[in-house]
């Protein structure tokens, strides 16, 4: 038994796929397969039974998985493995949880600058929920980006940058002008959207304290599509500035300083401390952080 098959091991458990596996140790899947073929023959258990649901774990493999992930650390302090990453040879994925905000603000320009600076890496996407938590402390992702005050001790911040609100209505809106009243903004017909991490609690907290009633007309779980929708009826909304600034540049619309009062907050991206010094870990960090300090 070797770090090599207990990695093997690691892998397939975190992504129930062998070609996803070999993705991420850089290993080819027939290697990947062969290991397993070892892996089998040393515990006497299958371990992972395929299924329409991926490689799915056995019981014996699941009560391994822990004292499994223990000899890694082990074996890595005894070897004192100097741990490289070079993202000009790296071929391995990224998986990052993001919320609708920084799916449209980050995503295109972290794209863009991984084609430059990393075209072996590749990312994957996920939504923000209940599960991040869970998938950061077990490395099934690696990084959680936007606005999650949820996560709770165990995890690693930085602050990317602050957001505040604006509304969003399309360009040639009958009422709505140049300015938004309150009177307006109370009278016109709203959407909601319901995505955890834009921030939305924020705006019906602060409306609700000031005594603002608004109709809404529409909910919807997410932004897709929304400049199209906005372009196309009256309908008014209110989203982080920097979606407006985005819907602004694809859409027919155009956005309006709220006539309240909303609260700041801010957008940071988030990750468990068994990988602090992950140097894979610390380089996605860091181009992240580097998109918005330029």
């Amino acid at each position: 038994m070797d770090l090599k098959l207990l990695a093997v091991f690691d892998e397939v458990y975190k992504t129930r796929s062998v070609s996803r596996a070999g993705e991420n140790l850089g290993l080819a899947q027939s290697s990947i397969s062969i290991s397993l073929a070892r892996l089998r023959r040393h515990f006497g258990d299958p371990l992972f039974v395929r299924t329409s649901d991926g490689m799915q774990p056995t019981p014996h493999a699941t009560s391994l998985v822990a004292p499994v992930r223990q000899a890694i650390e082990l074996l890595r302090g005894i070897t004192r493995q100097q741990a490289v990453f070079d993202p000009v040879k790296a071929q391995r994925m990224f998986r990052i949880c993001m919320t609708d905000i920084t799916h449209l603000v980050l995503l295109p320009a972290l794209i863009n600058r991984l084609r430059v600076i990393a075209p072996g890496i590749n990312v994957e996407i996920t939504h923000i929920s209940g599960q991040t938590p869970r998938m950061l402390e077990s490395g099934e992702a690696d990084l959680a980006v936007g606005f999650m005050p949820q996560l709770e001790a165990g995890f690693y911040q930085q602050k990317l940058f602050e957001q505040d609100f604006s509304c969003v209505v399309r360009r040639d809106h009958p009422r709505v002008r140049s300015r938004l009243t309150a009177a307006m903004f109370k009278r016109e017909n709203h959407v909601l959207v319901t995505a955890a991490g834009t921030g939305q609690n924020l705006v019906e907290e602060a409306l609700e304290r000031l005594g603002v009633q608004r109709n809404i007309a529409l909910r919807l779980p997410n932004y897709l599509g929304m400049g199209g929708l906005l372009a196309s009826t009256d309908l008014m909304v209110t989203v982080p500035r920097r979606v407006a600034e985005t819907l602004v540049r694809i859409a027919d619309v155009k956005q309006l300083l709220p006539p309240f009062e909303l609260p700041v907050f801010s957008i940071k991206q988030h990750w468990h401390e068994r990988y602090q010094q992950d140097p894979a870990n610390r380089w996605l960090r860091g181009v992240i952080s580097d998109l918005f300090l330029e």
